[in-house]
């Protein structure tokens, strides 16, 4: 699919000692049907061969570009990097060590583009760390507005897609103990829009076993924080939230 209109998708992808894992990724996105894309990497200062393999990938297609951060900064001054210089009028989102199905720019660009949709996201399948691709797909709600994205954090940062035309400004928020996708997402939903899901598998997530118990406190805390610093949310609506969070959170880490 060359595109069937002006759409130029920005993909947005930090990189962080991602050498494992990032060739894989970028072959991932070389093989979307829809090729009117540019890839953004902005490497937050990787002490591995990350930047010379993006590099070589540079040399190979033109597509790919990369930005190098001075000095190490995280994902969301990374992410936000690459958001400032993105040309595109959609942005979609890929870390460096996840995986794009081949026609996921193409089956999202058409879903937003048929409905008119600002802010889509789609169903992804889990994968181990070494690259096993397991049975759980995690399908996700058909929409979700401010109130209902409160309570549930379904939606996976790896298969959104924003219309920068619709959505208004795009910024991570910069507070490193909470979650800077989750807040950007609740951002653009507090103007009043609506994010939709495409109940399709279209990309991959790369688990990994890094202390998974420590990483599910550490996302809790991060919710709360972004719940009472980001939203200013008061204390017994941030716990009614976080009660429904702490639910759906539960019943997404059994299915993995």
């Amino acid at each position: 699919m060359e595109s069937s209109s002006e759409a130029v998708v920005s993909i947005i992808t930090p990189s962080y000692n991602s050498a494992k894992f990032i060739t894989e990724t970028i072959r991932s996105v070389k093989e979307q049907t829809f090729t009117n894309w540019e890839m953004i990497i902005v490497d937050d200062c990787s002490l591995d061969n990350t930047v010379n393999i993006v590099k070589k990938a540079m040399m190979d297609d033109f597509r790919i570009k990369l930005i190098e951060l001075k000095k190490n900064s995280g994902p969301a001054i990374a992410r936000n990097r690459a958001i400032a210089y993105a040309k595109g009028n959609y942005l979609a989102f890929l870390d460096s060590d996840d995986l794009w199905l081949p026609r996921k720019l193409e089956r999202q660009l058409m879903f937003m583009e048929k409905n008119n949709f600002a802010f889509t996201y789609s169903d992804y399948r889990i994968m181990s760390e070494e690259g096993e691709r397991t049975d759980v797909v995690l399908r996700v709600p058909v929409k979700m507005d401010y109130k209902s994205l409160l309570k549930n954090t379904m939606i996976g940062t790896l298969t959104v897609m924003l219309d920068k035309r619709k959505v208004g400004r795009v910024q991570m928020p910069l507070h490193r103990d909470c979650s800077e996708d989750y807040g950007l997402w609740l951002t653009i939903l507090s103007r009043g829009i609506s994010a939709y899901g495409l109940n399709e598998e279209l990309a991959v997530y790369r688990k990994c076993e890094v202390s998974l118990s420590s990483n599910k406190l550490k996302s809790a805390r991060k919710t709360w924080n972004t719940y009472r610093k980001i939203e200013n949310i008061n204390i017994p609506s941030a716990l009614w939230y976080f009660a429904n969070y702490s639910l759906h959170a539960f019943l997404k880490h059994s299915k993995t």
